[in-house]
């Protein structure tokens, strides 16, 4: 694949044009094949999804939903929003699915449209042990509309704290319980958290933003068989376009859509929804599968690899596609390991660890994802070197790109991604 058939056939046009804008996606480009990608939340779609994101699909308002549109001339995106609805359902057996929100925070929003008044109580993961902005932060519309009530971690084994979210549950009575967040390592235990809804009458809304695709490859349990709603993006492990989505039981499609739209959105991204569309077929073909177990078996040889190098993994590994880090014990923020990483070619998230001592925006850990490099085609013997380089970055190194261990390990980093390169050239 050259430059010109990745961005389609018109880039020399855009590079004639405009050459100062596209040198920022050429150079973009290079910066994903140049370094090793390791946030969590991030991965590689493939060109399929990005020629549906670029089609002429942007072109079309379609306010509404298929067969029920604002605007004349939707024929032709109905046919592709009821591809991508029935998809996701197949994809995840699910009742009923809505493509439409804008990202997983659009999606969590519908959730409090359809279920919540302002000033009613919600439960949710805390931000610093692990949880989302969007259940219920103070920094949050979550947090300013809604009194939100938070459980975290278990002191001891740093995994969710079951026995205080039944407690709490109990005591605060809210409509909605939320779990998932953006750093949990461990599996949910959905059953469990069904029973806990089922005794206080609460709905029970399970945020998939980062498991979700582990879901789609049947690499883990499902929460769809026991969630009232699941709400995702799609852009994480799912592997596809920057957005949102969510499913549901039948019983609660109505109020959730009429949530999405009208309540919160307006002309949904028909592009968007086509490399959606695109994204549940990849989803569910064996190699996707394959590729799901392998994002799983990276990161826990990765979590093992670091833990060996004296950086602690929370919770003593992982289950997922992510590990959570604490640094305290080789003395580093977090701050200061995504800088060193950073002059490395190493990208990753500084994160809080639960009870960190530090502020987030220091932090005492680091988060590591999988999804990229997996996605690129490495395996075992390639998470064993990459958890040898960050060891070596973040204990040796100063944030310098100039400094003799920078160079070093951005060298071996270069190694690594000629062999395993995201979009071949």
């Amino acid at each position: 694949m050259t430059d010109d058939t990745f961005y389609g056939s018109d880039f020399g046009a855009l590079e004639a044009f405009d050459p100062e804008l596209s040198g920022i996606l050429l150079s973009e480009l290079e910066r994903i094949r140049g370094g090793l990608q390791l946030i969590a939340s991030e991965n590689i779609c493939s060109p399929e999804v990005l020629t549906a994101l670029g089609s002429t699909l942007s072109n079309k308002y379609a306010e509404g939903y298929p067969g029920r549109r604002y605007y004349g001339g939707c024929a032709e995106v109905d046919k592709a929003e009821e591809l991508a609805i029935e998809r996701c359902k197949s994809l995840f057996g699910a009742d009923h699915a809505n493509v439409q929100p804008h990202s997983g925070a659009s999606a969590n929003q519908a959730v409090y449209g359809a279920f919540l008044q302002p000033g009613e109580k919600l439960l949710a993961m805390s931000l610093p042990h692990g949880g989302h902005l969007t259940h219920g932060t103070k920094v949050s519309f979550s947090g300013k509309w809604f009194d939100a009530v938070h459980y975290g971690v278990h002191p001891e084994t740093e995994d969710v704290d079951y026995d205080e979210m039944e407690r709490l549950a109990k005591e605060h009575r809210p409509k909605v319980i939320c779990s998932g967040g953006s750093a949990i390592p461990r599996l949910l235990d959905f059953d469990r958290i069904r029973a806990i809804c089922d005794e206080v009458g609460a709905i029970m809304w399970v945020d998939a933003a980062h498991f979700i695709g582990l879901v789609a490859g049947q690499a883990i349990p499902s929460p769809v068989p026991q969630a009232d709603v699941v709400t995702f993006t799609t852009h994480k492990v799912l592997r596809g376009p920057r957005s949102g989505a969510l499913v549901c039981k039948e019983e609660h499609a109505k109020a959730l859509d009429k949530a999405v739209f009208p309540m919160l959105q307006g002309g949904p991204q028909m592009n968007t929804i086509a490399a959606k569309a695109v994204n549940f077929k990849e989803a569910a073909t064996p190699a996707y599968q394959d590729y799901a177990k392998n994002v799983i078996a990276n990161a826990k040889v990765l979590a093992t690899e670091l833990a060996e190098r004296g950086i602690r993994p929370t919770t003593g590994g992982t289950d997922t596609h992510l590990a959570l880090l604490d640094l305290q014990g080789v003395g580093v923020t977090g701050k200061e390991a995504e800088a060193r990483s950073d002059a490395a070619g190493i990208t990753l998230n500084k994160n809080a660890i639960p009870n960190d001592p530090q502020k987030p925006s220091i932090a005492s850990g680091i988060r590591v994802g999988t999804p990229s490099v997996t996605t690129q085609g490495m395996g075992a013997d390639e998470m064993v070197t990459i958890a040898e380089l960050i060891h070596t970055a973040v204990t040796k190194g100063d944030g310098d790109p100039d400094h003799e261990v920078s160079r070093e390990v951005r060298g071996r980093v270069t190694e690594l991604v000629t062999t395993h390169p995201a979009y071949p050239r």
